[in-house]
């Protein structure tokens, strides 16, 4: 039998219902996989049918901690109204399906963001996520339908802030997710960002370091050469790409992605942003033409150093933006 991402659930007659595991749901406990897959079922039943063997899996007795493999079979002995599900409305589709897309697979999405869209709901939220373009464009797709869905649903693997623009990368299914996102701890994948700052840089090419500290109730960050006890280390590889002569335009390579790490950190050197307001200069900001601070995730590169599974075929592959909002603006300068 070939394993589905979606679990199969099947009616198999008055009080009983049969639930075959698939690979979005595999390795989840049991009583966490019911749970969400049957929200009118209450914990206490829940726990109390499995201590019964009204709950069986592969036909035997299962525990509160069984974990789930794929094509496990789930009996559930229980009445036809803990198994009813309310008709939702999917907020995601009040968002837009318009997305541009830079590479898409049966597993993987890469996504140009553009600046401006956040990339989830915040507390602001205005039912337009990049997350929910994603879910909404899977879902006109067929690829996306989450009254099948367990617990699952596409999912961001990497983030980037609202007024940044560039590659996110967004998984299709859990395998997938979980793949890239020890991939993206252990580093083995490359991430290079285009920036204009103000002047000229020390150096043609270099690598920054210093000590981040972070400010919950400010949302900023503040650079050192000090390390403290909060403080979290930071290495930025830039490359001069292109003088102007008040500008420069950097490659930056981030060795560690810790939040708003770039724009900190070249401010703390003496070379703000172009156009960031929160790490820059406002005064000298109104005088270019730079509606949002001039970053961009433009290239990416798969750089496996371990077995990526059923994602091997992307090692070693690359992919870039072709169209930067603030390259134009740039040359235009003398």
């Amino acid at each position: 039998m070939q394993p589905s991402y979606k679990p199969v659930i099947l009616l198999s007659g008055d009080y009983m219902k049969t639930v075959i595991i698939g690979t979005n749901d595999a390795g989840q406990r049991l009583d966490k996989f019911l749970s969400k897959t049957f929200p009118n079922l209450p914990m206490s039943m829940l726990y109390k049918s499995i201590r019964k063997k009204d709950i069986k899996c592969n036909g035997k007795r299962c525990e509160n901690s069984t974990r789930l493999k794929v094509n496990d079979v789930l009996t559930l002995y229980l009445k036809d109204e803990f198994f009813q599900k309310e008709a939702k409305e999917y907020d995601f589709l009040k968002a837009p399906a318009k997305l541009n897309i830079l590479y898409e697979d049966c597993n993987l999405m890469l996504l140009d963001k553009k600046p401006g869209l956040i990339v989830h709901p915040d507390e602001n939220y205005h039912f337009d996520s990049l997350i929910a373009r994603i879910q909404h464009y899977l879902y006109d797709k067929g690829e996306y339908r989450p009254e099948q869905e367990a617990s699952f649903a596409p999912a961001l693997i990497n983030r980037i802030d609202r007024n940044t623009g560039g590659i996110v990368m967004a998984a299709k299914n859990a395998e997938t997710l979980r793949i890239m996102n020890e991939k993206v701890k252990q580093r083995e994948i490359d991430k290079y960002y285009l920036c204009i700052v103000h002047g000229h840089m020390p150096k043609q090419e270099d690598t920054l370091k210093g000590y981040l500290e972070k400010n919950e109730n400010q949302n900023r960050v503040y650079i050192s050469q000090r390390s403290t006890s909060r403080a979290k280390s930071i290495y930025t590889r830039y490359r001069v790409l292109e003088e102007k002569s008040a500008y420069s335009l950097l490659e930056i390579e981030l060795l560690t992605g810790r939040t708003h790490q770039i724009r900190a950190h070249l401010a703390s050197a003496g070379h703000p942003l172009a156009g960031d307001g929160k790490y820059g200069t406002n005064t000298i900001n109104r005088t270019n033409p730079f509606r949002y601070q001039a970053l961009y995730s433009y290239k990416l590169r798969f750089s496996f150093q371990t077995p990526a599974g059923i994602l091997d075929y992307l090692n070693q592959k690359e992919f870039a933006v072709r169209d930067v909002w603030f390259l134009k603006e740039f040359r235009q300068f003398p």
